[in-house]
């Protein structure tokens, strides 16, 4: 067995979800090697607990979703969601050779899907009531994704996983207090002109615990606050579906236009209940081993220099009473590359150019992480 298997195999039983003996463990593999199963399986006997195993393949999800009826799709989540009660946490590695295999999905179906399974089994049951953890593996495709080779793609993907996500969490303390305090946010860049509160908000640091890698510090904005437009230079991916150059205009917290390369699909998506035009999540994103995008949000929103703002449902730890079926996370970067920009609290410059300026935020800056 490759023994960096092994060590991440340990960082995501023993640190991210911090399995106890006896506690029982889901781990969910979609195209997944069989090696790296095993030493997830492996490890959590190693911690005494109790994994089960759910084997999944997206070629297999797109035929069911053809042509499923809304009784199939109804059954299956029962199933799942019977499992997933019993569960006291959860690890979802996420492979996949082509990003686009949902991408033929009919609207209706994927709506469906997100409706009786995404969101009855991970989004109320899963996310809520377990320690989870999701990881997308290693694979061609990914380095493909990265513009990478696949042998240096790995060997960035171990070293991003495996990082010392203790002393991110320490660093990220100063921004969390600062944020708790913020009242208004505004930010500006190419395209970008963005107002919002965080007031009373709740704020999250995130590191290791439930996304590999890991490395961001959210909240979410007052539900009716945000005002102005924002133009995302980072491409992304949903349901199947790469899209970019999206522009989204807010009045009194909902997206009031949209656009992108598939200007008639996002707002489709952006249609798919009432809480998905408006926002439940922003983010600052802070991995510094992560300095471009990838086409996969779990790595895309930790970009250093980054941060992503979500339309669609809110987080329980962070809630500004949003509520969705949809929560797409965008990710805009403001390094002077990708064309700078600034973020103020209250009216003073915390973050320029994808730097922290201020001296008690500089130890989150990437010269001072790695």
């Amino acid at each position: 067995m490759d023994t960096r298997y092994k060590k991440l195999a340990e960082v995501l039983i023993n640190y991210s979800t911090n399995l106890k003996r006896g506690e029982n463990v889901l781990i969910e593999a979609i195209e997944i090697p069989n090696p790296f199963v095993k030493a997830l399986i492996q490890t959590a006997f190693e911690a005494g607990a109790n994994p089960c195993l759910w084997i999944k393949d997206n070629q297999l999800l797109r035929e069911l979703l053809l042509n499923a009826s809304k009784e199939q799709l109804q059954l299956i989540s029962e199933n799942e969601l019977a499992l997933m009660k019993k569960m006291d946490a959860y690890v979802g590695v996420r492979g996949g050779m082509n990003i686009n295999e949902l991408s033929d999905v009919p609207a209706d179906k994927m709506k469906l899907y997100q409706e009786y399974i995404w969101k009855k089994v991970h989004i109320e049951q899963r996310v809520k009531h377990t320690k989870w953890t999701i990881l997308r593996f290693p694979n061609p495709a990914f380095a493909q994704q990265a513009g990478m080779s696949t042998e240096a793609f790995t060997d960035f993907f171990f070293d991003v996983c495996t990082m010392d996500y203790a002393k991110m969490a320490k660093a990220m303390e100063p921004l969390k207090r600062l944020m708790e305090k913020t009242d208004k946010v505004h930010i500006e860049g190419p395209g970008t002109d963005l107002t919002f509160s965080i007031k009373g908000i709740p704020v999250v640091p995130c590191s290791g615990g439930h996304n590999i890698p890991d490395g961001e510090v959210f909240t979410a904005p007052v539900k009716n606050s945000v005002n102005g437009k924002i133009s995302f230079n980072t491409s992304t991916v949903y349901q199947g579906v790469s899209f970019s150059d999206v522009q989204l205009t807010f009045k009194d917290g909902k997206v009031v236009a949209a656009s992108a390369d598939k200007p008639e699909q996002i707002n489709k998506i952006l249609d798919t209940d009432e809480g998905a035009r408006y926002v439940g999540e922003f983010s600052f994103g802070l991995n510094p081993f992560i300095t471009k995008p990838m086409l996969d949000i779990l790595f895309d929103e930790k970009i250093t220099g980054s941060f992503h703002f979500t339309p669609g449902g809110a987080y329980d730890e962070a809630d500004n009473g949003n509520r969705s079926a949809v929560h797409w996370d965008m990710v805009l970067i403001q390094t002077p590359e990708k064309g700078g920009g600034t973020i103020s609290f209250d009216g003073k410059v915390i973050r320029k150019d994808g730097k922290f300026v201020t001296p008690e935020l500089q130890g989150l800056n990437p010269e001072n992480l790695k």
